[in-house]
């Protein structure tokens, strides 16, 4: 089973690659599925599975990291469309595009940041990095439409990111 879950994320950030090299108003709606469920089969293989250390654990957390870099932009995406479908632009909606600029390159940062930390078995690193993020963002929070999406963004990138380090504690545990 171990090597099923190795596929699964493998195929989570293979497909969170091909879903971001695509325009963010080109993503079809169902995208974010299309990376949710191999993900959330592998933690359901690796809950089951017994404990795996080595090479096989080394190229899951690889490839887990790498999954929640690549596909967290797309799954933080489509839950801003949800949030928003009238929304022309994740990054600042029809009226300002420039609310939040930069906000995918801070994400990718934000992933690696929170994947690291946990991987590092140091929990306390998640607070900081958001800490962090906020504090940067802080002056362009006053507008509404901008603070509802930092939250949205930041709690779906960082819930992503958590998912994808879950599965390879899951199954080192």
């Amino acid at each position: 089973m171990s090597i099923a879950v190795l596929i699964l994320v493998a195929l989570t950030a293979a497909g969170g690659v091909a879903l971001t090299v695509l325009d963010e108003r080109l993503r079809p709606a169902w995208g974010a599925l299309t990376l949710v469920v191999p993900l959330g089969i592998a933690a359901v293989l690796a809950w089951v599975d017994d404990p795996v250390s080595g090479g096989l654990l080394d190229a899951v957390l690889l490839l887990a990291v790498a999954a929640a870099v690549s596909a967290g932009g797309p799954v933080a995406t489509a839950v801003l469309r949800s949030a928003d479908p009238t929304s022309a632009s994740v990054a600042g909606g029809p009226g300002d595009p420039e609310v939040l600029r930069g906000g995918a390159w801070i994400g990718v940062l934000e992933r690696i940041a929170i994947a690291g930390t946990l991987l590092a078995g140091w929990p306390e690193g998640l607070a900081v990095v958001l800490a962090v993020k906020g504090l940067g963002r802080f002056a362009e929070l006053r507008a509404p439409a901008a603070a509802e999406r930092f939250i949205l963004g930041t709690l779906a990138s960082t819930l992503w990111s958590v998912a994808c380090v879950g599965v390879v504690v899951l199954l080192r545990s």
